[in-house]
């Protein structure tokens, strides 16, 4: 009897342990104005890397109301190390299907979308600030529908 309420006891601390690790996670969403995106309006935001040593995971995250008309979104996306120029890539982000409708998360006629950009974590080079820049390349202008853009940076925890 001794010896069970001893390895339970083991058993929750490690546990306890393990859940109390911190997830390092970088998120900023940009309102915007008027739910209208315009072609000359660039959704900016920077964060900060301090390991070098570790994998990350770069998702796009939209939110958009039921009234966008389509089913994917245009975006030049850029990526600004310390000391470089802006690496700019044209992106088009997938956000529903004939079949089963909006993706990601939604609440009434809202609809929150995260699309991972990076195929498998990457290493960022450099310590320092990193600059981000999103850009609506639709042919609408302006974008009716879309409430916000943004990045979310988040270090691959190792299992």
């Amino acid at each position: 009897m001794k010896s069970n309420t001893r390895l339970i006891t083991i058993c929750i601390l490690l546990f306890l342990l393990n859940s109390c690790r911190q997830i390092d996670v970088y998120e900023k969403s940009i309102p915007i104005s008027h739910h209208s995106w315009k072609h000359n309006y660039t959704c900016n935001g920077s964060f900060i890397i301090n390991d070098t040593l570790a994998y990350y995971n770069i998702y796009i995250i939209i939110r958009h109301t039921d009234s966008y008309k389509y089913n994917n979104i245009w975006l030049n996306v850029g990526l600004q190390s310390p000391g470089d120029q802006m690496n700019v890539q044209k992106q088009n982000l997938t956000l529903s299907d004939d079949a089963n409708g909006w993706y990601g998360s939604g609440m009434d006629d809202i609809w929150e979308v995260r699309k991972l950009l990076n195929d498998k974590p990457r290493r960022f080079r450099k310590n320092g600030e990193y600059h981000f820049s999103l850009q609506n390349l639709m042919r609408d202008n302006p974008l009716d529908g879309v409430m916000s853009a943004g990045l979310r940076v988040e270090k691959v925890v190792a299992q």
